[in-house]
C-alpha cells in the first residue's frame, strides 16, 4: 500500500499546535487534541466581508470581467450627487484612481481593473447627454487614466453591459422622458473599441437587469418591465440572436451580477420591493438557490466569477446607502479534522 510519506514526500509531522501557514494538502496529527487534522478545500458557497468603499455609493460601474483580488469600481450616485470617482481594489482595500470627465450614475460597465470601459448612464450634471438626464458618452480606462469613445446609439440609462473594453454588448435599459410603463428597451448594442453597432434585440424588454458572459456568448436576466412588473426570464446569445431560457427562482430588478454564459451569478436586488438578498448560481441549465448576501440590498454592481465574486456599494433607499463589499467564494481553504467512519 502506498504510504502517505511516498505521495507528499513527508511523513506525517506530530505537532502540539496546527501549523500557522500550512501548505495546500498538508496533514498533521495534533497532539494536544489527539487529532489528524489536513489543510484542504471546503466548500462554502457563503459571501462574508470586504473592503469597504471610500464613499457609501450606488448604481455604480464596475469591471464586471475582473476578479475577485482586481477589480475596478466608478461613478455611482452617494445619495446627494452622482460621481466620477474611480477606485481598484486589490483583495483587502480600494485605492482611489483618476476620476472619469463626466459624473453619471446607471451606466453600462465591462472589462477588466486595467481595461475597464462606462457608457451611458444618467446624471444632472452637465455634460454631452441625451435628453431628461441620460447620457450616451463612452469612457474607457487603461489602468492610469479615463478617456472618452464613441457614443452609443440608442440613449437610455440602466441597461447592462457585458464583456470586455474592446468587444462588448450593452443590452436593455430605459428611454429617458418616457413614461414608466413603457420606457423600458430591448435594444442591444455591440462595441469594438471604436463605435456602437445596433444588434439582434432582445425578446423581453427590461431595465435594470443582470448580465454575464461575452460579446458572442452572454447571458442577460431578471429586470424591471413596468410598475409592479418584474422578470426572472434570462436569455441568452449566441452572437446574432437571443433564445429564452430557464428564469431565476427570485424575480427582481437592480441585481449584481458576473460569470459566464454557463457559470453565471446573481445577487441581491428588488422584487420590487421588498429588496433581496437572494443569491442565485446558474450552470447552463438551471438556477439554483444558495446562501444570501449579508447585507440586503439593490443597486450593487458585481465582478468576478460564479465561484469567485464581489457585490459592491448598494442601496435600500435614498437615505440608507452602503459602503461595504462582500466576497463570495464557493470553496476556501481549511483546516479540517480527518475522521474515520
Amino acid at each position: 500500500m502506498t504510504t502517505f510519506k511516498e505521495l507528499r514526500g513527508t511523513a506525517i509531522q506530530a505537532v502540539s499546535s496546527d501549523p500557522s501557514n500550512p501548505e495546500i494538502g498538508q496533514i498533521w496529527y495534533n497532539s494536544s487534541s489527539g487529532t489528524l487534522k489536513g489543510y484542504v478545500y471546503a466548500t462554502v458557497n457563503a459571501w462574508s466581508a470586504g473592503g469597504s468603499l471610500p464613499t457609501a455609493t450606488k448604481v455604480g460601474g464596475s469591471a464586471g470581467s475582473g476578479t475577485q483580488n482586481a477589480s475596478l469600481f466608478f461613478g455611482g450616485d452617494n445619495g446627494t450627487a452622482y460621481l466620477s470617482t474611480s477606485q481598484t481594489y486589490n483583495g483587502t482595500s480600494w485605492t482611489a484612481q483618476p476620476t472619469m470627465t463626466y459624473a453619471k450614475g446607471l451606466q453600462g460597465s465591462a472589462g477588466t481593473q486595467t481595461a475597464a470601459l462606462g457608457f451611458a448612464g444618467y446624471s444632472n450634471s452637465p455634460g454631452p447627454s441625451g435628453p431628461f438626464g441620460s447620457w450616451v458618452t463612452t469612457e474607457s480606462w487603461n489602468g492610469s487614466t479615463w478617456s472618452t469613445g464613441g457614443n452609443i446609439n440608442n440613449n437610455r440609462y440602466f441597461g447592462v453591459g457585458i464583456g470586455l473594453q474592446t468587444a462588448t454588448l450593452y443590452a436593455a435599459g430605459f428611454l429617458s422622458g418616457q413614461p414608466a410603463a413603457n420606457g423600458t428597451r430591448t435594444n442591444v448594442e455591440s462595441y469594438n473599441g471604436t463605435s456602437w453597432t445596433n444588434v439582434s434585440a432582445l425578446s423581453q424588454r427590461r431595465y435594470g437587469p443582470g448580465g454575464s458572459g461575452t460579446q458572442t456568448a452572454a447571458l442577460v436576466f431578471a429586470g424591471w418591465i413596468s410598475p409592479n412588473n418584474v422578470t426572472a426570464v434570462s436569455e441568452s446569445y449566441n452572437g446574432s440572436a437571443w433564445t429564452s431560457g430557464t428564469s431565476m427562482n427570485t424575480a427582481r430588478y437592480s441585481l449584481g451580477s458576473c460569470g459566464t454564459q454557463t457559470a453565471a451569478l446573481g445577487f441581491g436586488g428588488s422584487p420590487y420591493p421588498p429588496y433581496t438578498g437572494a443569491t442565485e448560481s446558474w450552470n447552463g441549465s438551471a438556477w439554483t438557490t444558495l446562501n444570501p448576501l449579508a447585507t440586503v440590498r439593490q443597486g450593487l454592481s458585481g465582478s468576478g466569477s460564479n465561484s469567485s465574486a464581489l457585490g459592491i456599494g448598494g442601496d435600500i433607499s435614498p437615505s440608507t446607502i452602503y459602503s461595504s463589499t462582500e466576497e463570495w467564494n464557493t470553496q476556501l481553504l481549511s483546516t479540517k479534522t480527518i475522521t474515520v467512519s
